[in-house]
């Protein structure tokens, strides 16, 4: 861990969905990595990840929001879009989530990770830090088969979740989608109500988002979204959108892919060299703008979520690079507890009060 690093926390890292999707042994080092990813050919990032467990380390990344991931739409097989993700029955997703909660536990076995499931734990955590603190969400909620198995999802330790993903699930529309909650949706975010779970709107829809604050009235982060007033598209905030959630008391994560930093970005064919590093900070002065203070937003990165240094901004080219924030938002004028704000204090006050005090 570097000397002048500062203590991090990230919102959304698809850890688990890297490993068991597309065969990624976290534990080498990052050129190892590369080198045996590169063989294949099914994707530009191959061979262009920026994520292994050490790098995390060097990075100080001390917590993270681990995800569990995979899609089943309500009319298969029109939503089958990716090999990796895409799931022809819920039940097939809900297979997959489980073996990627699997890998945690491997990583929690090995020492890698200590699962975060109250606001003690993490309290303890954060003066103890022997391990990566991982706290547990659903990155789509399609894998939950009914309301039973969410309170068994609750007790192997989901403390977040987002309803849905790309399209039409079952739960909710979302990104590049129309439409609302479904009426399985409204009776889910009931239950998160009665079992504490933490309300992630990323990726609904803007109807999607409307009602679920209206009918939700529990705690509400973003754990990886960027500012429409800049990449105007369905899947940033708009300025009313961040009001909302300002109001709530969220905190809104800032992803680092380029499609969300560069308007007119084109998968696959834009060049990185378009959008630098700095140009997430242009994101971080809006939501602080609208905010009137820095305590409302934070980093949520979704680094190598399905995407590699083939869609990272000019000055991103491994996770640790993430560090070079700090000495740019000091070169915008922030002080340095601007800063903690923005790298773990937001972070950390929004859990201490929002996941259950102590265990049952």
């Amino acid at each position: 861990m570097t000397v002048s690093a500062i203590p991090l926390i990230d919102a959304h890292l698809d850890l688990a969905w890297n490993a068991l999707s597309f065969n990624r042994d976290l534990t080498l080092p990052l050129k190892d990595l590369r080198d045996i990813d590169g063989q294949y050919s099914d994707g530009t990032f191959r061979g262009r990840c920026t994520i292994v467990l050490d790098e995390l380390e060097v990075a100080s990344l001390r917590v993270c929001v681990g995800t569990l991931l995979a899609r089943s739409g309500p009319n298969p097989p029109a939503t089958l879009l990716r090999r990796e993700l895409d799931y022809a029955h819920p039940s097939i997703a809900h297979a997959h989530a489980h073996g990627q909660l699997a890998y945690y536990r491997w990583l929690e076995y090995s020492k890698r990770v200590r699962f975060i499931r109250t606001a003690s734990d993490l309290k303890h955590h954060w003066h103890h830090p022997d391990a990566l603190g991982l706290i547990l969400s659903f990155e789509g909620c399609d894998p939950i088969l009914d309301l039973d198995d969410l309170h068994r999802w609750h007790k192997l330790g989901i403390r977040a979740a987002g309803l849905t993903h790309y399209g039409h699930g079952q739960y909710a529309a979302g990104t590049d989608a129309d439409g609302g909650l479904t009426r399985k949706g409204r009776e889910l975010l009931r239950e998160f109500e009665m079992l504490g779970i933490i309300l992630d709107v990323t990726h609904l829809s803007d109807q999607s988002m409307s009602e679920a604050l209206e009918y939700y009235s529990g705690p509400v982060l973003a754990s990886h979204h960027n500012c429409r007033a800049f990449v105007p598209a369905q899947r940033q905030l708009s300025d009313q959108q961040i009001s909302e959630l300002l109001d709530r008391d969220a905190v809104i994560g800032i992803a680092l892919d380029a499609w969300m930093l560069y308007p007119g970005w084109v998968r696959g064919e834009t060049d990185r060299s378009v959008v630098d590093i700095s140009a997430a900070l242009d994101h971080i002065d809006h939501i602080c703008e609208l905010a009137g203070n820095t305590r409302q937003v934070a980093i949520g990165s979704d680094l190598d979520g399905g995407f590699g240094t083939d869609q990272t901004p000019a000055g991103l080219d491994r996770y640790s690079d993430l560090q070079s924030l700090a000495g740019l938002l000091s070169a915008r004028g922030y002080s340095s507890e601007d800063v903690n704000n923005i790298f773990h204090r937001n972070w950390l006050n929004f859990f201490l009060h929002s996941l259950p005090q102590n265990h049952e």
